[in-house]
């Protein structure tokens, strides 16, 4: 992106300054791309109370007045119940309860930056483990005696956890396993080395339209206002102007 040097909205200049205190609210992968996302920004709320302003419409504060605008110029009618249930068949797979499993684990902590203190957590996570497999029905005994996991107080019980609720490198393993299962090797994560076992695993079941209705409604309501307001910010940049960053050639949504 080429530096902006001026920024300017229908003869109105915004202080470069205030782009670059604007940068840190727009995380990017370059800092020409957050400076760009905050000009856009920026010029767009100048947009916005420039037209509030046009016409009469106030607030106690710039963004009160904004907002009473948007509230104004943008109508959008809530989605009936034919717009709900075409969604709700179109997207059936979003409306599962999560699969649940119920695990059970030991863990050997070890500092991830500490190499030996990894491989002495690996060497005694591999004892436990051939205790488990010799004599499965010792693992509560086990996680009790030699867990670094709250957990050990239960025996190393974790209840039941669903995708996400746990660190990436656990998970994979333990959705991995069988019912009544124990991982063949120590599991590692950044915390140290697992002894997983699954006990049970619940899959998830399709969610009924009824249940998930108000749901679809408020989302398909935000989505609509999302692109009502988006296209509102289109029409008022179309008919201004705008020097230092061409908003339609940004790219980037106007409304996050």
């Amino acid at each position: 992106m080429t530096a902006i040097e001026t920024l300017t909205v229908n003869g109105v200049a915004i202080p470069l300054a205030a782009v670059e205190a604007e940068v840190q609210y727009h995380p990017a992968n370059s800092l020409d791309e957050a400076r760009r996302l905050a000009a856009e920004a920026l010029v767009v709320r100048e947009l916005l109370l420039q037209e509030a302003s046009r016409r009469g419409v106030t607030g106690d504060s710039p963004e009160d007045a904004v907002a009473a605008l948007i509230e104004s110029a943008v109508q959008t009618p809530e989605a009936d119940d034919a717009a709900c249930r075409r969604y709700y068949d179109n997207n059936r797979k979003r409306f599962r309860s999560p699969d649940l499993y119920e695990a059970q684990h030991i863990l050997i902590a070890a500092d991830p930056d500490d190499a030996e203190a990894r491989e002495a957590a690996l060497r005694k996570a591999e004892v436990l483990l051939a205790d488990i497999a010799r004599e499965p029905q010792r693992f509560e005994a086990l996680a009790r005696e030699h867990s670094d996991c709250p957990s050990k107080d239960s025996g190393g019980h974790l209840g039941q956890v669903t995708r996400g609720s746990t660190v990436p490198e656990f998970e994979t393993y333990l959705c991995s396993l069988d019912e009544g299962e124990t991982c063949a090797a120590p599991v590692p994560s950044r915390y140290g080395m697992h002894i997983v076992r699954l006990l049970r695993r619940e899959p998830g079941r399709d969610l009924d339209y009824p249940m998930v209705r108000e749901t679809i409604a408020a989302y398909l309501h935000d989505h609509a206002w999302r692109m009502g307001v988006r296209q509102y910010i289109q029409v008022l940049a179309g008919a201004a102007r705008i020097e230092g960053i061409d908003i339609a050639a940004a790219g980037s949504p106007l409304v996050q």
